[in-house]
């Protein structure tokens, strides 16, 4: 259990693969509570961009708990895509995270080379109230290629596609500790606990 003097920060997230990645990443720093334990639902995320959705999101749990909230929103870019996956990542085929890729590589197919390249991106703010006018946010960047089959077990969402630049391996196949320190969430994180310390 956190000691006391650590202050709450509620996770504005149902997913379980960022909850995890936050809670080993902050849990050092603050009391981390998803926003599923305190009955909080999902709201809708209606934003143009990622910082609105995520400035949605952490002010929808904030207002629900009473406490200082942190939402992400995050995704996959293609540029020759036409930035798609993006805003839509997690609903891009409506059906899950396997479905998401199967459409991705559907979409790809006839593409090669540098047209295959890729970014994750990860958008996060931490707001002390639902009505706090100065939020912190952070942004984190991976860059890579998109592979023509999935390889690995591990992380989430397009991992098992996603190749980052300098690496053989799929996202998928690093362990969680190497994906935390190079992943545009983990470097969204670091940023925001610069941010929060400063």
């Amino acid at each position: 259990m956190a000691p006391p003097s650590m202050p709450r920060l509620i996770i504005a997230s149902h997913n379980k693969g960022k909850i995890r990645e936050f809670t080993e990443i902050l849990g050092h720093h603050w009391e981390i509570s998803p926003q599923g334990d305190h009955g909080v639902p999902e709201v809708a995320e209606t934003g143009a961009t990622f910082v609105e959705n995520a400035l949605i999101k952490a002010r929808h749990a904030c207002r629900a708990t009473g406490c200082a909230a942190l939402a992400d929103d995050s995704g996959l870019v293609v540029p020759t895509l036409g930035g798609d996956p993006g805003l839509r990542s997690a609903r891009y085929s409506g059906n899950g995270d396997q479905a998401n890729n199967a459409l991705l590589l559907e979409n790809m197919a006839p593409l090669s080379g540098a047209d295959r390249s890729a970014f994750y991106i990860a958008v996060l703010v931490i707001l002390q109230h639902a009505d706090d006018p100065t939020p912190l946010i952070a942004e984190g960047r991976w860059s890579g290629s998109i592979a023509t089959a999935p390889r690995g077990d591990g992380g989430f969402g397009y991992d098992p596609l996603f190749i980052p630049d300098g690496e053989s391996r799929h996202a998928a196949e690093l362990t969680a500790e190497e994906k935390n320190l190079i992943s545009h969430r983990g470097k969204a994180l670091m940023g925001l606990i610069k941010l929060a310390q400063a």
